[in-house]
This record gives C-alpha cells, sequence and structure tokens, in this order.
C-alpha cells in the first residue's frame, strides 16, 4: 500500500461512516511518518481502522470498503474495520497518534498509531509477519530502541509478556543503524 492508497481508504471511511476522524492501528500507519517507506514495510494491501467518535459506524467500513468489496475489486487495496481494543498497544496510545490530513483525505483526519507504539504492538503480537515488519522498520533507522524501552512499562503485563517484550528490543538494538538518519521520525 502506498500513502496515497491509505490516504483514498481515510476520505472513503469518512464519506462512509460519517465520522470526519479514522483511526488507522495496523502496518500502514507507518504512511503518517515516511510517505514512502521501503516496499517491506508496506506490503499489507489492507488498512486497520476504526471511525474516532461514530464506533458504531465500524460495519460500515467493512461492508463498503472491506476486503472483496467492490472497492477493492476496484483498487486492490481495502480496510479492515476494528475497534480501539484491537490494539494491543502501550497506554497513551491514543494520546500519541500522528494525523494525516491533505485534500486527499478530502480535508478528513486519518489518525495514525504512533510508529514506536506500533512496534511495541507488533512485538508483543509476535507473529512471524509482525517480527519481521519491526526488523525492517529498525534497519531502515525510523525506530529509536530507547523510545521502544520507554513504551514497555506503559503495557498491560496481563496483555503482553514484558520480559519478552525486552528481549526483543535487545535483538532490534543489533539491528540499529547507529547515528542519526534523513529518514528517522520525529520523537
Amino acid at each position: 500500500m502506498r500513502r496515497a492508497h491509505l490516504e483514498h481508504i481515510i476520505r472513503a471511511a469518512a464519506r462512509v461512516t460519517g465520522d470526519n476522524e479514522i483511526v488507522v492501528i495496523g502496518s500502514q500507519a507507518i504512511l503518517a511518518h515516511v510517505p514512502n517507506p521501503p516496499a517491506a514495510l508496506t506490503v499489507s494491501m489492507e488498512a486497520d481502522i476504526f471511525p474516532k467518535n461514530l464506533i458504531e459506524m465500524a460495519d460500515e467500513i467493512d461492508g463498503s470498503l472491506g476486503e472483496l468489496s467492490p472497492f477493492h475489486d476496484l483498487y486492490g487495496y481495502y480496510a479492515h474495520a476494528v475497534g480501539p481494543e484491537t490494539a494491543v498497544a502501550p497506554e497513551g496510545w491514543m494520546e500519541r497518534l500522528v494525523p494525516i490530513q491533505n485534500e486527499n483525505t478530502d480535508d478528513a483526519i486519518g489518525w495514525c498509531i504512533e510508529i514506536h507504539d506500533l512496534i511495541v504492538a507488533k512485538i508483543a503480537a509476535g507473529r512471524e509477519k509482525d517480527i519481521r515488519y519491526c526488523e525492517a522498520a529498525t534497519r531502515a533507522g525510523f525506530v529509536n530502541t530507547a523510545t521502544l524501552r520507554m513504551r514497555i512499562p506503559l503495557m498491560a503485563p496481563e496483555r503482553a509478556d514484558l520480559g519478552r517484550l525486552y528481549g526483543y528490543i535487545e535483538r532490534l538494538e543489533s539491528l540499529s543503524i547507529k547515528g542519526p538518519t534523513p529518514h528517522a521520525p520525529r520523537l
């Protein structure tokens, strides 16, 4: 998925739900931080989203913009409606959302999960595809492992193995690019 695709999904979801604020919690949220990330970070053709203020309208997203919908058939990418509880992310993640808003979104706001919250959530999920994603983002210089370490204590212990999270960050540290990179997001 490219940034223009995500902007299109935000615009379409806002129209379908009547909510001008759409939250993006999946891997494609990286497009708010890095408009043209490496291909390894844009493999998914699905954006996990929900209407921020009208959560009860989430089913409209799947019906109109979801997998196997006419939207998906026409454009080759789609939206998947989720809820805020889907994100197993550090406490306060909703206060750190990063906006995408421009004429391509028809001025609707796509509130994207902040990259470090996204990476911690993916480490907590622990699926092979999530691990590959975290490693690719780290190799590209988009991840500050010190920030990840500060986010882990914000995870609910009943939802994530904190020891495993810290252990995995050590692995990511070995992949980190040393020194500042031209692509590193603002922290």
